[in-house]
């Protein structure tokens, strides 16, 4: 298939599997009892991670731990300076409490997590474990105190369609078959987008970690991109942030972890450079949210620019 046609497919792709994952993530959380935050930071935020995940695993199994690593820390960059810039662009994003002061914080010691595990260049199996132990905790703390917090009366799923114009709720069955299926779409849609890509920056000379880092990372950050821009779309800001939050702790936590699991992973060119701007972002994204519990349309300009700032130089660095 011509690498064109193919990254075409894979943005009409993604467009249809966000929407699905959307009404199906609002389905599931007026049926579970869940806040739109949680669905947010778990269902959906892991939900669009899955192409990161296939394309690390994929990468991990083949030797390419450099893309596979690549992948990870570019899409983490990618998610907060990018696809949150973009967002605050089209409306500004309103932070819930708790994502002040519980989730952003986790999502900066992940970040730190990743730099200490990298420091050497390497992920060996055990580091790999540690990884996916702290996401089973994460994950089953998260939904404990969600729905304790739901059950006291706390903010609930009830208006979370409404809130993203999507109509009625879907009942349980049809909610579950609408993630399973605009996953799968997702996923059907990064593969094909990424091979184009691949393909085309393959062909201009570019290095491994440098198409880890930029084509696969935006590439596989697609689903996050298309779901949060809906959401910013219908004023629905907890969803847009929670779903970059939870993507962020889940690749690392989540994707590094099996990939490592699989396979060590060796990662010898990737820069200090990459890994101190995945941990800027994060940082300067609590006390953006801090400042009037919203990013603005002006911190939205200043991740783009850095963002794109970052890529020209990464680019003109990777060039043959």
């Amino acid at each position: 298939m011509n690498e064109w046609i193919s990254l075409g497919l894979g943005l009409v792709a993604l467009y249809f599997g966000a929407e699905a994952l959307v009404k199906g993530g609002a389905g599931l959380a007026l049926r579970l009892g869940l806040t739109p935050l949680v669905i947010g930071l778990t269902v959906i935020a892991f939900g669009t991670s899955s192409p990161e995940m296939v394309v690390s695993v994929q990468a991990a199994l083949t030797d390419n731990g450099a893309i596979a690593v690549g992948n990870v820390i570019g899409s983490n960059t990618c998610n907060i300076a990018l696809i949150l810039g973009l967002c605050a662009l089209i409306s500004p994003l309103r932070a819930d409490l708790q994502m002040i002061r519980r989730e952003v914080p986790i999502m900066i010691g992940v970040a730190v997590l990743a730099l200490l595990v990298l420091a050497d260049g390497h992920i060996a199996r055990w580091e790999g474990g540690l990884l996916l132990a702290g996401l089973l905790v994460y994950t089953v703390v998260t939904v404990r105190q969600a729905r304790a917090a739901s059950a006291a009366g706390g903010d609930s799923a009830a208006g979370f369609n409404d809130e993203l114009g999507q109509g009625k709720p879907l009942g349980l069955g049809l909610s579950i078959v609408a993630v399973l299926g605009g996953l799968a779409v997702l996923v059907v849609g990064s593969r094909l987008f990424v091979e184009g890509a691949v393909t085309l920056a393959t062909r201009w000379g570019m290095s491994q970690m440098a198409i880890g880092l930029t084509i696969v990372a935006v590439g596989t950050s697609l689903p996050e991109l298309a779901t949060s821009l809906l959401a910013a779309i219908k004023r629905q800001g907890d969803v847009a942030i929670g779903n970059i939050v939870g993507s962020n702790i889940f690749n690392v936590l989540g994707i590094l972890g099996v990939a490592a699991l699989l396979r060590p992973l060796n990662a010898p060119d990737l820069a200090g450079v990459d890994l101190g701007l995945m941990m800027l972002v994060s940082l300067a994204l609590l006390p953006v949210v801090r400042s009037g519990s919203r990013i603005s349309r002006g911190e939205g300009a200043v991740l783009l620019a850095l963002y794109g700032g970052y890529t020209f130089w990464l680019l003109r660095h990777s060039a043959p």
